[in-house]
């Protein structure tokens, strides 16, 4: 996928909070540390640093949820962080975005941490932060 196209869907996919830019993508695909999944309608990408790896983002066509295209793109993304050497997981997800959660449930996620008021909401006050960790091996 393009950083044009990358940046259209993670816009979709979570409108109406402002998507990552083109430019943005550019700089996550030219870093080395960087590793993408794509399916049609969807991506992940996370970041590894020495034996940790961080889910950056995982977006989903709004037209396309509900259909395994997440835990799909969820699972090869285990499996590059695992073959580029990754042991841990860490992500953050809304404390309200009930399906995300799920989907980290089902991976064997688990909670190591909360961010305060992290995520800005337009109708009301910011959500928590949930820092979610999952082990590689």
């Amino acid at each position: 996928m393009t950083p044009e196209a990358l940046a259209a869907l993670h816009g979709a996919a979570f409108a109406p909070a402002r998507g990552w830019s083109a430019a943005e993508f550019e700089g996550f695909l030219a870093d080395p540390a960087c590793l993408l999944a794509t399916r049609p309608g969807g991506f992940a990408l996370a970041r590894v640093t020495l034996d940790e790896a961080e889910l950056l983002t995982i977006a989903t066509d709004p037209g396309r949820r509900r259909k395994g295209t997440a835990r799909s793109l969820l699972a090869e993304l285990l499996a590059k962080l695992v073959a580029r050497g990754a042991e841990t997981l860490f992500l953050e997800v809304a404390e309200d975005n009930a399906a995300a959660r799920a989907l980290y449930a089902a991976a064997g996620f688990a909670q190591a941490g909360r961010r305060r008021r992290y995520y800005p909401r337009p109708d009301g006050p910011p959500a928590d932060a949930l820092i979610l960790r999952r082990a590689l091996g």
